[in-house]
C-alpha cells in the first residue's frame, strides 16, 4: 500500500472512532486492563506453589520436603540480624546463614535426591559454601572455625571396617580387602 493511501485510511477510520476523553471512564477501563493483565501471572505463581503438598506423598518424599522446610526456616532466621554499625560485619552476618542454608540443602539432596548429577552440583555447592563461610570470617578477623555438614547417610558399615585417616573416610568391605 501506498504511503499516502495508508495516511488516509488511517485518518478515514480515526475520523470514524469516538477516543474516550481522560476523566473517570478511561481510568476505570485502564485499571481494568491492568488487572487483566496482572492478576493471572499472580493466580499462576500461587498455583505454581502450592501451600499444602499433595497428600500422595512417599515417607521419603514427606521427609526431605519436612527437612528442607525446616532448613529455610532457620535459614530465615538466623539471617534476620540486627544491625552493628558495621556494614561489613552485618553483611557476613546475615550471608554466613545464607551459605549454611544452602549447604543444609545440598545435603537433603544427598541424603534424598537420585539424579547423579544433581547429587555431584550439591557436593559442589557444599566445598564452595564452605569456603565463603570461612573466606568471609577471614575477611572480617575471625578464625575460620571447622564447619561440618551432618552426614548424608547413616553410617551403616560395622566400625572394624572403616579405616580412619584424619579428613578421610574409607570403607574397607569384604569385597575391597586382600
Amino acid at each position: 500500500m501506498h504511503p499516502s493511501k495508508f495516511r488516509r485510511a488511517v485518518a478515514a477510520l480515526a475520523s470514524g472512532c469516538r477516543w474516550p476523553r481522560p476523566g473517570l471512564g478511561t481510568a476505570l477501563i485502564g485499571a481494568r486492563i491492568l488487572v487483566a493483565f496482572a492478576l493471572p501471572p499472580l493466580v499462576f505463581a500461587h498455583e505454581a506453589h502450592p501451600a499444602h503438598p499433595p497428600a500422595a506423598l512417599s515417607v521419603e518424599e514427606s521427609a526431605f520436603l519436612q527437612e528442607n522446610e525446616a532448613a529455610m526456616t532457620k535459614m530465615m532466621n538466623d539471617m534476620a540480624t540486627k544491625p552493628t554499625g558495621d556494614v561489613d560485619r552485618d553483611f557476613v552476618a546475615m550471608m554466613n546463614p545464607h551459605h549454611q542454608g544452602a549447604i543444609d540443602m545440598a545435603m537433603i539432596e544427598l541424603r534424598y535426591g537420585k539424579n547423579e548429577q544433581l547429587r555431584r552440583i550439591a557436593q559442589e555447592i557444599i566445598v564452595d559454601q564452605m569456603q565463603e563461610i570461612a573466606a568471609m570470617k577471614l575477611a572480617i578477623g575471625e578464625p575460620a572455625t571447622d564447619t561440618t555438614p551432618a552426614p548424608t547417610q547413616p553410617q551403616s558399615v560395622p566400625a572394624a571396617n572403616v579405616h580412619h585417616h584424619p579428613g578421610m573416610q574409607m570403607d574397607m568391605s569384604a569385597g575391597m580387602k586382600k
